[in-house]
């Protein structure tokens, strides 16, 4: 979609995706947090298509940073080596795991992780990173080395402060040649320490007149408060917890990544986006970021870490909060129609088209004067908002209290709007005036199945956090078709209590062509408990198994899928856990997702 509009633009690509090894990682409660399932070529394969993009639209001076298990690691570097070419590998860097894999008697325990580097050319930007020295760790060292050099001697200062020329104890050598040493006096970073061996450490000073006399102290150099790192990096955390999504890398490790490869204002790339931390960190760094994922969690989780980057804590002071909003940035949904190519079909051939996507039988009538284009399945009212008649007008609610004047409650309890996506003003899926609810079936904006002619692969949406991570290799796009969803708010105690008594996606079954039953094909609710009536802000999320009534003992993860499906199907409704009132705002609004990405937003007015 972007690809052409940052090509040759991108300085930094970083990636973490899920490492095919069958591993198990936790959530920040426990919870399993993927079981990375795919296997051999097919997860190489998978990941070399994404690298060759990659280096398409990574800068001539960029850098690419993968990081990558001990499973599959070295299948990775070979197709590095293929795509970038062995002689742009630059370094191995180790970093820590989030969990240990266990050893045993006859192996040890795995204990890091490893992130390949590799740049596109010979002629790319790198910048050292450094760190301040740790407590206890070194401050200065001796100016000893083991080897004869000549000339052997160099001129120190003694302690009190005459020039001196000193020899080295046999078979070493100064480190320093003399101009530098003189630097590094100018610099004040010389200094003399105490010999631990006294006159016995075979460091001489000689006199003008060429005699020799042993000295109990040593010449000595501070280093720099900071000290440039190495390929180790385990001295940080490679993972984190602070958003509680699964496998969340850590800020102290994408600050290295980041300012190794980049300066201020330059483009980062993430294109596995997971928890966030890519984009959340860029940010802080002052740089300009793009980051990617087909998870709805890890849509939401991110748009939330951003939103509220104000309260996190400072990456140059982690004492202290970063203190300032985000910049101004787009969320873009990818599962979307080319709204340019339908807005360029006649206005009629637009109508049957949308009436189609959306399964339209047409049926055309006038209700007060009212067009009706068609009905549902269910029966209910279609109108195909005409955006040739209305192009600086919008579906708000200035529009429906009008539509409603005239046809209230003739339509019936439900009337459907089909309209462009970017005329629609509302973020909820539908609006209700008087106990009549008008749903908006939006056009969203990119290719279809009808202009490309091929049949495509759904992203599906994990049920269970164990899935959240797994590998999915979509073709193309499809259309959004919003679930229905019935659901009732109470109050009581002090608490709102959420019952859903039906959840059926607009989808069969990809495998078996077979309609879902009730709940079936619900993946996860997610809850912004003070929406502010424009931005969903995610509160609480919970996956279609937190919300089983029983769950039966983990066994391998296929078991787990069927067990939360069978669960799902036998259920008459779900309860959400009670929601604090104290906690919430004057609305509620939830996003309902099925296992195939298609979201139904519902919000509630409190107060």
């Amino acid at each position: 979609m972007i690809k052409d509009k940052i090509k040759g633009k991108i300085k930094l690509i970083y990636i973490d995706p899920p490492f095919g090894t069958g591993d198990e990682y936790e959530g920040n409660r426990g919870q399993k947090g993927y079981t990375a399932k795919s296997k051999g070529a097919e997860f190489v394969e998978f990941i070399r298509r994404r690298i060759i993009i990659a280096k398409e639209i990574l800068d001539d001076d960029g850098l690419i940073m993968v990081r990558q298990g001990y499973n599959f690691g070295h299948y990775i570097k070979i197709v590095l080596d293929e795509v970038f070419g062995k002689s742009n590998f630059i370094n191995e860097i180790l970093v820590n795991r989030g969990k240990q894999r266990l050893g045993g008697s006859k192996k040890y325990s795995t204990a890091t992780d490893t992130v390949y580097i590799y740049s596109k050319t010979d002629n790319y930007q790198f910048f050292g990173f450094k760190r301040a020295r740790y407590k206890g760790e070194a401050k200065g060292t001796n100016m000893l080395m083991k080897g004869e050099r000549n000339p052997p001697e160099r001129v120190f200062l003694d302690p009190q402060g005459n020039k001196v020329t000193l020899l080295p104890p046999p078979n070493t050598h100064w480190k320093f040649i003399q101009p530098k040493i003189d630097v590094m006096y100018q610099k004040g970073v010389m200094y003399l320490a105490k010999s631990q061996k006294g006159l016995s450490s075979g460091i001489v000073k000689v006199e003008k007149n060429g005699k020799k006399i042993p000295v109990d102290y040593v010449p000595s150099f501070r280093f720099d408060d900071d000290k440039t790192i190495d390929a180790n990096w385990t001295d940080i955390s490679g993972y984190d917890q602070l958003t509680g999504y699964p496998t969340e890398n850590s800020e102290p490790l994408l600050e290295r990544i980041i300012k190794t490869a980049t300066k201020e204002g330059d483009i980062v790339l993430d294109f596995f986006g997971g928890s966030g931390t890519t984009a959340a960190v860029a940010e802080k760094l002052n740089r300009k970021w793009i980051t990617c994922d087909i998870g709805k969690l890890a849509f939401y989780t991110i748009q939330k870490r951003l939103l509220n980057i104000e309260s996190s804590k400072s990456i140059e002071n982690p004492n202290v909060l970063f203190g300032r909003s985000s910049k101004s940035f787009i969320t873009i949904n990818t599962g979307h129609y080319d709204l340019a190519k339908i807005f360029d079909l006649k206005q009629k051939e637009y109508s049957e088209f949308v009436m189609n996507l959306f399964e339209v039988e047409p049926k055309k009538k006038t209700i007060s004067g009212i067009q009706i284009d068609g009905e549902k399945k269910d029966g209910y009212n279609v109108i195909v908002w005409q955006y040739w008649k209305f192009k600086n007008s919008s579906v708000d609610e200035d529009f429906l209290h009008n539509l409603h004047g005239h046809i209230g409650n003739k339509a019936g309890k439900r009337v459907y709007i089909i309209a462009p996506a970017s005329y629609v003003d509302f973020i909820s899926d539908y609006y209700e005036i008087e106990k009549v609810r008008y749903y908006f079936l939006k056009v969203p904006y990119h290719i279809i199945r009808e202009l490309h002619k091929v049949q495509f692969k759904k992203f599906r949406q994990p049920q269970s956090k164990s899935n959240v991570n797994d590998l999915e290799d979509a073709i193309g796009f499809h259309f959004i078709r919003q679930p229905e969803v019935k659901s009732e708010l109470k109050e009581k105690s002090g608490e709102y209590h959420i019952t859903i008594s039906k959840f059926l996606s607009d989808f069969s079954e990809e495998d078996t062509n077979r309609d879902m039953q009730n709940f079936e094909s619900l993946a996860m609710i997610l809850i912004d408990k003070n929406f502010d009536g424009e931005t969903f802000d995610m509160d609480i999320s919970y996956f279609a198994e937190d919300l089983l009534p029983k769950k039966k003992k983990k066994a391998d993860e296929n078991e787990i899928v069927e067990n939360i499906k069978d669960g799902l199907k036998h259920l008459t409704q779900i309860v959400i856990p009670p929601i604090l009132k104290k906690e919430c705002g004057n609305k509620l609004m939830l996003v309902y997702v099925d296992i195939y990405g298609n979201e139904f937003k519902e919000e509630f007015k409190l107060k």
